[in-house]
């Protein structure tokens, strides 16, 4: 797999260290995008079926929902990262997360499909971004209003992912 550095303060918005900080600095992004998608489908499959579409709390998303959020993410910023590696320049708009999950009808689905649909936007946004050359990764563009670069986008999806998981393991095992 490729070696891509971690992006430094000025290639992401400020919020997002929250995720790149939490991918380890070994530069091996790839594997750990390959390899988190079993972590994730291993924890959720160890939880309780009745335990997949409840919150854990008032307010909050279900298991089901986080699901479909991390996909949903995973396909804006795998977006973001091929529109800047292209080399467009137009400035890029945020997305509001929150008005996503109630159009996702998480909740409605079964655990079987959200994973199958999981795999392939895995999948994609692993080939899309084997496909980028050195060059790709270094390049910056702007999204929500802030630098992006392609290394960045790589980066985040898989940080949100681990954040995800580790959410996930405080609040329903």
């Amino acid at each position: 797999m490729k070696h891509i550095q971690k992006p430094p303060v000025g290639e992401f918005a400020k919020y997002a260290s929250l995720y790149v900080d939490a991918v380890p600095d070994d530069g091996m992004v790839m594997q750990h995008l390959a390899d988190n998608i079993h972590v994730m489908q291993d924890l959720v499959r160890s939880l309780p079926p009745e335990k997949l579409t409840t919150p854990h709390a008032e307010g909050e998303w279900t298991v089901q929902e986080i699901l479909v959020h991390v996909m949903d993410t995973e396909r804006v910023f795998a977006y973001r990262g091929l529109r800047i590696a292209r080399g467009d320049t137009v400035e890029l708009p945020g997305f509001e997360q929150d008005d996503y999950v109630p159009y996702s009808r998480a909740n409605e689905r079964t655990l079987d499909d959200i994973f199958a649909e999981y795999d392939s936007v895995r999948r994609a946004s692993i080939t899309l971004f084997a496909s980028f050359n050195d060059d790709d990764f270094l390049r910056v563009g702007r999204a929500s209003g802030s630098p992006f670069s392609v290394r960045a986008a790589v980066y985040q999806i898989v940080g949100h992912e681990l954040h995800h998981i580790n959410s996930i393991k405080e609040n329903y095992q």
